[in-house]
């Protein structure tokens, strides 16, 4: 059993496997941090090394812990993943499920349990292993307070498996610990490969996260954690000098459609202020947020063929500041609708805006998609505006000296990011810097490229 279920794994699949092997079995209670390329294996060696422990100690009455982020779907599909594994083994209608959230072969179980800060999980013990899923997603101290002490009186092995993120996740602070532990007794720690140690098994994989590479960019934070496994700090710019001149174009700006293109949109919308004059509003207020339309040429010709995206180039601007939402309505639609004729319209429909989204969904009907912004949604959409930036996806227009021009690359320039748990960001110019309302109809123009889906349109910018 120990040979079949070690020999399923790919070569540096069973380096890790050893290594916590030899731990558990001479008893030496070595915390591991194993940082896989995602979709490389982690979980697979995670479902195997449970299926050897639970079969090596099924006669002894002991525990294996296993927690992650989540209980639903991540520690769901942990366990659903080792009940395939014993199945596979031979053990159907010998593996019991035990409280919804236990799995017992013989005498042995595995415990499986939710980190959520909310959850109650002290009183369990870990006999023969411990191991933390997503490390990077695990509070520091929900785990050295309740998940560390659990395997306390065995002297129980540890592993911490996760892709990195940023310098201030558990997963980077044990992976610092246990190089410094290397540096001392040259025992090894901590396993980390990347997305090019992986693909040397799998050419699937390869041509998979080549693309991925391809769509966001080789310093996209996601690819530069979840494939390159390298952490990224804290926060900073969000565009870099690079990025800024990958957005720079050179068509010029129109105040029209052309014959036959097709054009959407991106609206971010201000909060209501009664104002005659909007520029006079925002040189007494500067923090008084615009309206802003940005409408986008999507160009199909271009389009990536593995991705099947087009271009975006930005053709546009409308800019609004202290106007009340009831008497923009009119032109808005005007704009959209007569003007521009948009396929697709993304529109910010957060707190004060969704009265003005349902308005423009009931006259332009499906072509409008509501917006409303969380941390969740605003990080995916900042990670979908860096990945078309990263990919010379995304141009604005080439400078024509208006003020909307001017206030545009501010904006850019000034933007900063924040990382946060959990794989998300923040993306933002600080009120003491100015403002980011065209790039988030910037932002929410790419969502609107992303949502349209052409019917055999093909075209280019002339």
């Amino acid at each position: 059993m120990s040979d079949l279920s070690i020999n399923r794994l790919r070569p540096y699949q069973r380096e890790v496997a050893l290594a916590i092997l030899s731990s558990v079995f001479g008893r030496k209670g070595l915390t591991f941090s194993v940082e896989i390329a995602r979709q490389g294996g982690k979980n697979e060696l995670s479902a195997q090394l449970e299926l050897l422990l639970l079969t090596l100690f099924m006669a002894k009455p002991q525990n294996l812990v296993k927690c992650s982020p989540t209980f639903k779907p991540q520690t769901v599909i942990s366990m659903v993943r080792l009940k395939d594994r014993l199945n596979d083994a031979g053990f159907n209608g010998i593996w019991v499920a035990e409280l919804g959230y236990i799995i017992r072969l013989g005498n042995a179980r595995a415990i499986f349990l939710s980190a959520d800060e909310s959850a109650n999980v002290v009183g369990n013990t870990a006999h023969i292993l411990l191991e933390i899923d997503e490390s990077q997603d695990v509070g520091k101290e929900k785990y050295t307070k309740e998940f560390k002490p659990m395997g306390a009186t065995a002297n129980v092995t540890c592993v911490h498996y996760g892709t990195t993120w940023d310098d201030s996740t558990l997963l980077e602070e044990v992976r610092q610990t246990n190089l410094e532990l290397e540096r001392r007794d040259g025992i090894k720690r901590h396993f980390s490969y990347d997305w090019q140690e992986v693909a040397k098994y799998n050419p699937d994989y390869l041509a998979y996260v080549e693309a991925e590479r391809e769509r966001l960019g080789e310093n996209h934070p996601l690819f530069l954690t979840q494939y390159r496994l390298l952490p990224i700090h804290g926060g900073g710019g969000y565009l870099s000098h690079q990025q800024r001149a990958q957005l720079n174009g050179e068509h010029t700006r129109k105040h029209r459609p052309d014959r036959g293109k097709v054009y959407v949109a991106g609206i971010d919308l201000a909060g209501e202020a009664e104002a005659e004059d909007g520029a006079l509003l925002r040189s007494l207020k500067p923090r008084q947020d615009s309206t802003v339309i940005t409408i986008g040429e999507l160009d199909f010709a271009t389009g990536d063929d593995i991705q099947k995206q087009s271009k975006i180039y930005v053709v546009e601007h409308y800019w609004w500041t202290g106007r009340k939402h009831a008497e923009l309505y009119p032109q808005l639609v005007d704009i959209l609708k007569n003007v521009w004729h948009c396929r697709k319209v993304v529109v910010d429909a957060t707190g004060v805006g969704q009265p003005v989204s349902s308005f423009l969904r009931a006259a332009l009907s499906s072509r409008v998609s509501p917006f409303t912004f969380t941390a969740r949604s605003k990080s995916e959409l900042g990670f979908n505006l860096l990945a078309a930036v990263n990919s010379g996806r995304l141009k604005m227009y080439a400078g024509d000296g208006s003020a909307e021009y001017q206030e545009f690359w501010l904006e850019m320039e000034k933007a900063k990011s924040q990382y946060r748990p959990s794989q998300t960001m923040n993306f933002y110019v600080g009120p003491a810097q100015g403002h980011d309302d065209f790039l988030m109809s910037l932002a929410l123009l790419v969502e609107s490229a992303n949502q349209y889906s052409p019917r055999g349109a093909r075209g280019s910018l002339s």
